[in-house]
């Protein structure tokens, strides 16, 4: 026999104020130690700032075979809806191509900053 449901499910709200980046793309030094890690081993950063996103650890590897960063855009463009925060896919572009290290920090600063759930399984498990 099922159980009643004691709670409804909450949405996830997100206020007015995201509506722009918690750190700029050039604030690397807000947080040194990410930001010495992204320096000096920025594929390792990468992967780890992918994982805590709730995606493939290995999924910035790819970015290796170009000079164009088709992973750091991707995830650049995820966070920057799963928060919603305004930009447009030519200024992800071009920050992911030229910015690389500097992106991946200011991607992990603003998970840090949000402190959101930003798995399913985060906010089933809560």
């Amino acid at each position: 026999m099922s159980r009643p449901v004691q709670r409804q499910p909450q949405a996830l709200i997100v206020s007015s104020d995201a509506a722009e980046w918690a750190s700029g793309v050039c604030d690397c030094c807000n947080d040194m130690t990410d930001c010495c890690f992204a320096f000096w081993c920025c594929p390792c950063f990468a992967c780890k700032t992918t994982k805590q996103f709730g995606q493939c650890l290995c999924l910035p590897l790819l970015d290796v075979f170009g000079c164009i960063r088709p992973i750091t855009m991707s995830m650049r463009v995820s966070v920057r809806q799963h928060y919603g925060i305004k930009g447009s896919l030519c200024s992800d572009c071009l920050c992911s191509t030229f910015c690389v290290p500097c992106v991946w920090c200011q991607m992990a600063r603003e998970m840090k900053d949000r402190q959101l759930p930003t798995t399913l399984g985060d906010i089933i498990h809560r």
